[in-house]
């Protein structure tokens, strides 16, 4: 059966918000799609800012779509564990993933993954690009950049900044900002901006180099 213009116009409507997805757009000619629920993966955890996007987008594409976009987060070791269960999932169309531009980081990242980041993926569409804030602990007493360098060089070693893990942008910014500042300070990675956020506020941890969206209302 040829893709119609009807089948053709739902796909694309249900591809515009996403990412990533291993799409066979040969199941998409089977029939008019969607005809069941869509897994959207997040590699990240509940209240992150790729997961406030998803479930945004999830919830206006469910209702022009008439069908039920769930989002499914998949958080843990930098969000490879979102990524493998998309790379991993059938190619008909009803696995997405939202991701990060860590996706692009991921190979230089970890010596070796279980999947190719350009080979079993289809990239899909840009979805959003979010301005970062430098969030620091009030129980620092640390109120300018200027203090936080100082601190970080009067005490070597002794200050930590939070990340939505290993290879994040959150903490390729954090790293940035060491070089330029010739500062030494430990990374101490989360699943998502929600607890990295938390542990900052808490005092745990010193600094989050932060996606705007989980800090925006403190």
């Amino acid at each position: 059966m040829p893709i119609t213009r009807t089948t053709r116009r739902a796909a694309a409507t249900a591809l515009a918000a996403v990412a990533l997805t291993t799409l066979s757009l040969g199941a998409l000619a089977q029939g008019s799609y969607p005809t069941k629920p869509v897994r959207v993966i997040v590699p990240f955890a509940a209240g992150s800012t790729t997961d406030i996007i998803a479930r945004a987008i999830a919830d206006k594409m469910g209702q022009s779509m008439g069908q039920t976009l769930v989002v499914d987060n998949r958080g843990g070791a930098s969000g490879t564990i979102g990524q493998q269960a998309v790379a991993t999932a059938a190619p008909d169309g009803y696995t997405v993933m939202i991701h990060s531009s860590s996706h692009t980081v991921s190979p230089s990242t970890f010596a070796k993954l279980p999947f190719d980041t350009v080979g079993d993926f289809a990239g899909v569409t840009p979805i959003s690009s979010l301005p970062n804030a430098l969030v620091i602990s009030p129980a620092k007493g640390i109120k300018t950049l200027q203090d936080l360098v100082a601190t970080a060089k009067a005490k070597p070693g002794t200050v930590n900044f939070a990340s939505a893990g290993q290879g994040s942008a959150t903490h390729l910014n954090a790293e940035k900002f060491k070089l330029a500042a010739k500062i030494d300070a430990q990374n101490i990675p989360f699943k998502g901006s929600a607890e990295a956020v938390t542990e900052v506020l808490s005092g745990r941890v010193d600094y989050y180099f932060s996606p705007i969206a989980p800090v925006i209302g403190q």
